[in-house]
Parts: structure tokens; sequence; C-alpha cells
């Protein structure tokens, strides 16, 4: 398998993905700008979101694709296929009662992580956002399970397509349910809700078909006697062993994500909405170039270490390090010094104004600063998961979540939500930096010859690329093209267009040739 092409096809499918998503967000944007109401849906929203990032993406995925790639390579496809199903089985009955736990939780829950929405009035409306969408935690666990096998077999197209469907579910509950649900009384809001619930169905939807074109379509076991079965099953209490470690790890990460919220909540009403206005465009490199990479290179770490290759394990690693420098830093770059074009052509219309821009901005520029850390560990931490550690990640996580909270208490006075956007940019790039020195201690990876050279080459076409951008910052007014919508997307378009082909111009110019990062494994 081309490594390259399969990541490149996992990049193109999310680029698909993060740009309906972006629609997703400008339409929320164009109807209700950053407003009371939409912290209210961010709020209720990340609750199932943060839970499938922590449990379903999270722990379950680390503990399971290793375990899964392993019994592939030492057990065999029968053996692989019961643990499969096992696994599908614990994991619905455990869903389906923590589905009903968060819908009558709500209220709590809600307290706990954004306790100012009582004075901006609107609490009520995100605990009842909250019900309508805790479910879509189990839709999204269950396409977990149904990626970690695809991916494992070398299927990555349909788990890199399927956000897709969430996005296109919100977009048209924003285009067409809000005047629905206007005319029934309800407020318009809810429609948001009622899409993220559609947009989950759909995307657990197309998981059947994929699984069952290779026979791997999970039998869920429905009574007593299978159920108990399953829990007893030694894979699921392997998986259950190691997602022990892996949840604090992830746990720690989300920790920081829930304390961030509460304090947005308490700095008046917006913040939380500038501060997911700002993350869903750093979402667009981060999942671009980091989650294909972590998504390739997870069960082809996972099968070298079970075949006690490692030369290929620390190859594998210095290929996903080197495009992340390659990718990420000229990304950085751009956040940093262009962001206003950015959140200008995306979001400035409807009730969207030019103070929400420049509110987005600042949380856009603090993210930034750590966007080459966030890429990296996409990569690094993999690194710990294929070998079975997940303590070092942990550790490491917990000192990261300390450092951000003392980050955070010398940055908001001063620069309020923007603050924490800076915060975890710093703490980014302090995580990555630790875990790729646990790496190289442990003598997991060694820096293949060239690196020298080749950052020169990286970093001299990012500062070209940054001096482009600036230009093009300085000289155009990127609110009052507003008034040309067509001409500010093309002025945005061509300005890209330009810088990156110029940062591609110096790489060829200093002898960097693409050609070399195709890999076969």
């Amino acid at each position: 398998m081309n490594l390259l092409r399969a990541a490149s096809t996992v990049s193109l499918l999310t680029l698909v993905s993060r740009i309906t998503g972006l629609v997703r967000e400008q339409a929320v944007a164009a109807a209700f700008g950053a407003s009371a109401l939409t912290d209210a849906f961010n709020v209720a929203f990340r609750l199932p979101n943060l839970l499938r990032r922590l449990f379903a993406e999270g722990a379950f995925s680390q503990a399971f694709v290793p375990l899964l790639a392993a019994s592939r390579a030492r057990d065999g496809e029968e053996a692989t296929r019961s643990l499969i199903d096992a696994v599908a089985t614990v994991l619905f009955w455990v869903l389906m009662a923590t589905s009903l736990l968060g819908v009558l939780a709500a209220p709590g829950l809600i307290w706990l992580i954004a306790a100012g929405l009582k004075e901006a009035g609107s609490f009520d409306a995100a605990v009842d956002m909250t019900r309508i969408m805790f479910p879509y935690l189990a839709c999204m666990s269950l396409v977990a399970l149904s990626a970690g096998v695809l991916n494992t077999w070398k299927h990555f197209a349909v788990p890199a397509a399927t956000p897709v469907l969430l996005n296109v579910a919100v977009i048209a509950a924003a285009l067409l349910g809000l005047p629905l649900f206007e005319r029934m009384g309800w407020p318009p809001v809810y429609a948001l809700a009622a899409g993220v619930m559609l947009g989950g169905l759909l995307q657990l939807g197309v998981q059947v078909p994929a699984l069952a074109r290779l026979g791997l379509l999970p039998r869920i076991g429905l009574g007593p006697s299978t159920v108990a079965a399953a829990w007893r099953h030694e894979g699921v209490r392997r998986i259950f062993r190691a997602m022990g470690p892996a949840l604090l790890g992830v746990s720690v990460a989300q920790i920081s994500l829930l304390i961030n919220t509460q304090i947005a909540s308490q700095l008046g009403a917006g913040s939380v909405s500038w501060l997911t206005y700002a993350d869903r465009l750093m979402e667009f490199p981060t999942a671009l170039l980091g989650v294909a990479l972590g998504v390739v290179l997870l069960p082809q770490l996972s099968a070298a270490q079970a075949g006690d290759d490692r030369v290929r394990y620390a190859a594998l690693l210095d290929w996903g390090l080197r495009l992340v420098l390659l990718l990420a830093l000229p990304c950085a770059v751009a956040l940093m010094v262009f962001p206003q074009a950015l959140v200008a052509v995306l979001y400035h219309r409807g009730a969207f104004a030019p103070s929400d821009v420049a509110q987005t901005v600042m949380a856009l520029q603090g993210y930034g600063l750590g966007l080459l850390g966030l890429v990296a560990l996409k990569v690094l931490a993999p690194g710990f998961y294929a070998k079975g550690d997940l303590r070092t990640p942990v550790r490491v996580a917990a000192g990261v979540l300390v450092l951000t909270q003392l980050l955070n208490v010398v940055f908001v006075p001063s620069l309020g939500h923007a603050g924490l956007a800076l915060s975890i940019g710093v703490a980014a790039l302090v995580n990555a930096a630790a875990l790729l020195i646990g790496l190289v201690r442990r003598g997991s990876w060694r820096p293949l010859p060239g690196w020298g050279r080749f950052g020169f080459q990286v970093i001299t076409g990012s500062l070209l690329l940054g001096l482009l951008l600036d230009q093009a910052a300085r000289r155009l007014d990127w609110i009052a093209l507003g008034e040309h919508e067509g001409l500010r997307a093309a002025w945005l378009a061509g300005v890209l267009a330009a810088a990156g082909l110029g940062y591609l111009a110096v790489l060829a110019a200093l002898g960097l040739r693409l050609r070399a990062f195709t890999r076969s494994d």
C-alpha cells in the first residue's frame, strides 16, 4: 500500500468534510451570529462531541485499533471477526445506557460546563438541545468502531467521507429547518440540534454496506447470555484494560476543554461562539494533515510492532514527522499573519458583524501558534499507542493540563477569550515536544539523514509565504470588500494560490522533491 496515496485519499475526503463544515458554520453564523443562543447550541453540541472524543475516537480507538491489527496479524480472520462481534455488543449496550443517563442529567451537565449561560438567559435552551443531541454520542461511537475496522483492513474512504453527512444535515437544518421550526412555534435554533441528530444517524447508516461488503458487519448480541459472553471475551477485557490509561490521557485534554468552556461562558455573550468559529478554522489544517496521517499510521505502526520490525517503525515515524513540518508550518504561518481575510471571507455576512470578525481573529491567532504541535501530536501519540504505551502520553497530558490552566491565569485577564486560545496553542507545542523527546529517548525514533537541509528548505519557503500573505493582509481591506462577496472570495483564492505556489517554487529551487515522500508499505 502506498502510504502517501492513502494519506492523500483521507486528506482529500477530509477536505470535502472540512469545506462542508465551514459552510455549516457559515450558515449558523449568518443566521445567529455570535449570540447567547449560538453559545447555547455550541455548549450543548460540545457535550456529546466531548464524550465522543473522550470514549469513541479517543480511549476506545487507541485501545481497539492496535489490538485489532495485532489480532488480524497473529490470530487470523475468524478470531478477529469474533473479537469485533464481542466489542460491538458490549459497546452497543454501554452506549444505550449512557445516552439515557445523559438525557436525564442534562441540566446538571450544562451547569457543570457553562454555568455562565444562566446570566445570558440561554441555559434552558442549552439543556433542551443537549437532550435532543445526546444520543449523537451513541451513533458516533459505533461509527468509530466501524472506522477502526475499515482502517485496519486498509479501507480508508468511507470513514474519511462520513463526516460530510453531519455537515450536510446541519446545513439543511439551517436552510430548511429554521423557517419550519418558526412556523411550528419552536425556537429556530433547535433545528440545528435536530440536524445534528439526523447527521449522526446518516453517518451510522453508511457504515453498514461498507462493512457488509467485507463480511465484517458486527453481530450485536441482544439476549442476556450473548451479552454476558461478550463481556467475558478476552479481547474485550484487554480493550477495557488498555482503555483505562488511554481514558486518563484523553480525559486530560477534555477536562481542559471543559474548564475553558466554563471560563468562556463567564466572559460575556459570544465568547464561546468566537472560540468555536476559530476552532472550526483550526480544524481545517489539523484534520487535513494530522488526522489523515494518524489514521494511516496507527494501523501500520501497530503491524510493524507486532512483527518486531524496529527499522520500519522508526522510518514510518520519520516519514510522518517530515510531512508534518512540510505541510503544517506554512499553514501555521498563514493563520498567524493572514487571519482577518480568512475569517472575513468565511463568516462576515448576515448577523456576523465586523466586531465578531475581530474577536474571532484574536482567537484564531492564539490557536494558530500551536498548529504545528497539534498536527504533530497526531503522529507522535500513535508512536506510543502502537507499542501499548499509553501511560507516557497520559503523564505528559496531565502536565500539559496544569500548564494550560497556569497560562490561562496569565493570559485571560488581559486577552479574554483569546487568552484561552493562546494557552491551548502554547500547551500543544509543549505537549508535542515532550512526546518527541520521549520517542527519541526510548529509541523508537532516530532522525534519518537530511533533516537539517530539509528544515532549512521548509523554513525558507514558509518565510516567503508569510511575507506574501502579510502584504496582502496590509494592502486589502477585507471588511470593506464584503460589499462584493464574489470579489472578496476571488481575492482570497488568488492570494492563497500565489502564496502556495511561491512556497512550492522555493522548495523546488532549494532541491526538495515531493516525490521523495512517496512510501509503500
